[in-house]
């Protein structure tokens, strides 16, 4: 495996030579993959269903390397060795919790890998790379949350993604949330709900009446409302509540976008889960795109977050990194 005394050969590498590792770690695990710095969609993987530990400090450092070094070293392993120039960590929470792993990881992946050009960032900023790149432009990614990121590649801008509490406007804990509010306004007889919905949401979670309590003690309760949201959109085609409630969550998602985008327009695109839901979302989404982003261009997303992190540690490794090292969203040691 590389060590520490290889760090100057990378440094005069050519581009071919030089091999990167992207790390994604959420909430449904940790995933790593090796590529050659210059095809960074080329990729060996590995992963683990175990999600890195939340302490009280933050993401617990001492977990995430027990599980990253072995997958790494079986990465190297399994490609012959190479030598290993840039990792780059994208972690959801990175921004907040990742005190911990900014002061410990820098030395300890110098010491068990032979890397020493790092860069730690937010799921948001390596999902942002993975769809775009390094271009200029916007990305909002939605599964059970949603939050937007827009860069003219001078400066961030963050639009939501605070919690199904307090936002997340548009995602899926958002949808599910809603579809739920209407079934249990038919349940009760009031404006406003779906005998569909109603239907549906006993399917899922059993009678109406006892949902306050199969709900609200979860400690998944976001993904426990975001499970409905497919169920909204089967209903979408025939019941105009659901219709209505997956048109509000397209508003949203729509002016998180135009909140990121550059001034000058760009490209936007969208990433994750939640867009696997279809027509339902996606058509109501395109026309309130085009009514708040008139002068922007949707296009698909590139790759996934994991993607994205070997774009970065590929700059990284080539020194070609255009992306703003600012703050706690993308921070290079």
């Amino acid at each position: 495996m590389p060590t520490a005394n290889q760090s100057p050969a990378a440094d005069t590498a050519p581009d071919a030579a030089r091999w990167v590792l992207g790390v994604d770690s959420g909430g449904s695990g940790l995933r790593v993959a090796l590529a050659p710095a210059d095809a960074p969609f080329h990729a060996g993987s590995t992963a683990s269903r175990e999600p890195v530990r939340t302490v009280a400090a933050g993401i617990d450092p001492a977990h995430m390397l027990e599980q990253l070094v072995p997958m790494a070293r079986e990465l190297l392993k399994a490609a012959g060795e190479p030598v290993l120039t840039a990792v780059t960590i994208g972690a959801a929470g990175m921004a907040t919790l990742g005190d911990g792993l900014r002061a410990e990881l820098p030395d300890a992946l110098k010491r068990e890998l032979g890397v020493t050009r790092l860069a730690l960032a937010g799921d948001a900023v390596t999902a942002y790379a993975g769809a775009l790149g390094q271009r200029p432009g916007a990305v909002v990614a939605a599964g059970t949350g949603l939050i937007a990121l827009g860069t003219d590649l001078t400066a961030w801008r963050r639009a939501d993604g605070w919690g199904h509490l307090l936002g997340d406007s548009g995602g899926g804990a958002w949808i599910g949330r809603a579809g739920l509010d209407a079934a249990m306004r038919a349940h009760d007889g009031r404006r406003g709900g779906s005998a569909a919905l109603l239907e549906l949401a006993e399917e899922r979670f059993g009678p109406a009446g006892e949902l306050p309590g199969r709900i609200y003690p979860r400690t998944d309760r976001p993904a426990a409302l975001a499970s409905f949201a497919p169920d909204v959109a089967r209903c979408a085609g025939n019941d105009p509540v659901a219709a209505g409630i997956l048109g509000d969550a397209a508003r949203h998602i729509a002016e998180a976008a135009a909140a990121v985008c550059p001034a000058d327009g760009g490209e936007v695109a969208l990433t994750g889960g939640l867009f696997k839901m279809g027509e339902p979302l996606l058509g109501p989404l395109r026309a309130q795109l085009a009514e708040q982003l008139p002068g922007a261009t949707v296009v698909s997303a590139a790759g996934d977050p994991l993607s994205g992190a070997l774009v970065i540690a590929g700059a990284l490794a080539t020194g070609g990194l255009r992306l703003p090292r600012e703050g706690r969203l993308l921070y290079v040691p």
